[in-house]
């Protein structure tokens, strides 16, 4: 693939660059190749997809809610006619492997397939003759029915800013609801993603989606900075680290938005010695080293309990070993690069401290057999990790597991409640008691029993608990009907 200009997506057609500070360059992090040079453009791009999107509200607004689901029908089989170019582009541009890119585009197909019932989603209620209401006439002696209603309207134009690690999916959690819902959208994607990002918005205008109700803007921080504070944005939808959520969330809601900012986790994973040991063996594997340990919900600590460490940390250990790190296009791939070689530094510092702060190192990452680059670190697994320790407290965001067995069942979910993050935490075990203890007291939003990534299906919200989340609405679920939404109350009487 050569080197391409990205560009905005503003009114339904590509826009070359305003008034840009520079370029970022879009990086297939398996080869180092220069995919795309992206505009790394601020208030003029910004301003302009905006007024783009403002202008085209007050007309989709008003289309009914029916036929702007035909769009989003007719979008979802454009999707599925482009699905395996989707694919290729995510892990040329991202690095995952192929059934992991191809899982991204299925989920971002599900948000589109949920998004197609706002007819039934945004159906408000009335109850009619809620109160009577003498008359005011002298002539007229005769209580009068008052009946109210409920309505749900759209807010007007809505902003997304989305990460790079899940490029098609996570753009999907936002926009089909929000334009299904009525409004209007401007998409700030991760540059490091751009090329993903502006094929899934070109599609859309494929399938039929008029002029300025979705549009596409590159840039960096400039951009994402000038499109939380916009006058003319109602709403802010975020994903990305904690630090950044919370500052997103405190900018957005202090120029009056609505905000929902998903941050980041550490998530814990218990097993108890009476676990089906493949499933729990599985389970964890996938969950750490999925996406090469690139998502908010992977599982980075795991606490096997009492006696199940006796079994878990060599079997672990050993699975991890198979995994073969190489290029996503590689068929037997079995983890792909990290996005970018910051990342890779990042981890690999991580690693450091590790070792250094006392941590028993059992598999090298650094070490493990891949191809030469800036990009890639194997699985890496540590044992005897102690609360304190930065692999105990930091999101590493990258392929390592840290293991902390714990005496006790209530040693171990102790361990979850002192987080002060609340994405997800799982539990593998064959004891209803335990699960029902671990599902009630774990304290994060989304609980897997045997399940290593317990990810919500589009019809649930993403429903992270404390630093996980900054918000009252989740993305996804009805959670997104009413963020994307405001309620009007109707009182009336007639005579």
């Amino acid at each position: 693939m050569s080197v391409i200009p990205a560009v905005h997506v503003i009114n339904g057609i590509r826009v070359d660059a305003m008034k840009a500070s520079g370029t970022f360059a879009d990086v297939n992090p398996a080869t180092g190749k220069v995919l795309a040079e992206v505009p790394l453009d601020g208030a003029a791009a910004v301003d302009a997809a905006v007024k783009s999107a403002a202008e085209a509200f007050p007309a989709w607004s008003q289309t009914p809610v029916g036929e702007r689901c035909q769009v989003l029908f007719a979008y979802k089989q454009v999707l599925e006619d482009h699905f395996e170019e989707l694919t290729d582009l995510i892990v040329s541009e991202h690095g995952k492997n192929v059934p992991e890119a191809r899982g991204d585009v299925r989920r971002g197909i599900d948000c589109i397939e949920y998004a197609c019932g706002a007819p039934s989603l945004l159906m408000g209620r009335t109850l009619p003759r809620i109160a009577v209401s003498s008359s005011f006439s002298r002539e007229r002696d005769e209580n009068i029915p008052l009946d109210s209603t409920m309505e749900r309207v759209p807010l007007g134009v809505c902003a997304g800013i989305t990460p790079f690690n899940f490029p098609i999916m996570v753009p999907m959690w936002m926009w089909p609801m929000a334009i299904a819902c009525g409004n209007t959208f401007v998409l700030k994607p991760s540059e490091k993603v751009s090329l993903c990002a502006v094929r899934e918005v070109e599609l859309a205008y494929e399938a039929g989606l008029p002029k300025g109700v979705l549009n596409l803007v590159l840039g960096g921080v400039e951009a994402s900075t000038e499109l939380i504070t916009h006058p003319d944005v109602k709403a802010v939808s975020f994903v990305g680290s904690t630090p950044v959520a919370k500052h997103v969330y405190a900018t957005a809601t202090a120029a009056g938005k609505r905000a929902q900012c998903m941050g980041g986790a550490k998530n814990c994973m218990l097993i108890m010695p009476d676990a089906n040991r493949e499933a729990a063996i599985d389970g964890v594997l996938g969950s750490a080293f999925g996406n090469t340990g690139q998502r908010c919900l992977a599982g980075s600590v795991a606490i096997p309990v009492g006696e199940a460490a006796e079994w878990f940390v060599p079997a672990i250990v050993e699975a991890a070993k198979g995994i073969k790190t190489a290029a996503g296009s590689e068929a037997d791939c079995g983890m792909g690069p990290l996005i970018d070689a910051a990342s890779c530094e990042r981890v690999t510092k991580a690693i450091e401290a590790g070792v250094a702060e006392g941590a028993e190192l059992l598999l090298d990452g650094r070490e493990a057999a891949m191809p030469s680059g800036d990009c890639f670190v194997g699985p890496t697994v540590f044992d005897r990790v102690t609360p304190g320790m930065s692999l105990a407290e930091n999101e590493i965001f990258g392929p390592v597991l840290s293991i902390m067995p714990r005496a006790t069942l209530d040693d171990a979910i102790d361990v979850t409640q002192q987080s002060p993050f609340g994405n997800m935490a799982v539990m593998f075990t064959s004891s209803g008691y335990a699960a029902n203890r671990f599902r009630t007291e774990a304290g994060a939003g989304m609980i897997g029993i045997n399940v290593g990534v317990p990810a919500p299906m589009a019809v649930f919200p993403f429903s992270g608990w404390k630093d996980s989340f900054f918000g009252t609405l989740h993305a996804n679920g009805e959670d997104a009907v009413r963020f994307f939404t405001e309620c009007r109350i109707l009182v009336s009487r007639w005579f």
